[in-house]
């Protein structure tokens, strides 16, 4: 008798990974997750594996890789290429501090125009939507 383990539906296997049926397809289609044979007459069945599989593209998805980075990682989830790996998040990383600094500027020109809008008094224009007409 097979384990109950790695027998599941596909409905079945989306709720145990914590995604809805139709990220399962999409990840079958970009080659994420392999598709099972179909027994002739019966429905395709996944196992724990693949649940593993699907929780790792959700998280390095979380840490912001691209898809296609995740196929990247999967091919070397073996633990043998750790430097390659390394070298992935480095740019990751790299895109990450980028985004912060941007955020960063973000925060303190928002910062500037909002404290000069609660300074605003009478009927000259407002310094947020005049900074925005500026440039």
């Amino acid at each position: 008798m097979e384990n109950a383990q790695e027998n599941l539906t596909i409905g079945v296997f989306a709720k145990a990974a914590g995604v809805n049926v139709e990220t399962i397809r999409f990840y079958q289609l970009k080659g994420l997750l392999p598709q099972p044979e179909r027994p002739y007459g019966s429905i395709r069945r996944y196992g724990q594996a693949d649940v593993a599989r699907v929780k790792f593209v959700k998280s390095a998805q979380r840490l912001g890789f691209s898809l296609d980075e995740v196929g990247q990682l999967l091919k070397l989830e073996d633990g043998t290429h750790c430097s390659e790996a390394a070298e992935l998040a480095a740019q990751r990383l790299a895109d990450v501090r980028a985004r912060l600094a941007d955020l960063t500027r973000m925060e303190e020109a928002l910062s500037k125009l909002v404290s000069e809008c609660n300074a605003h008094q009478g009927n000259v224009s407002c310094p947020l939507i005049s900074a925005l007409h500026c440039c």
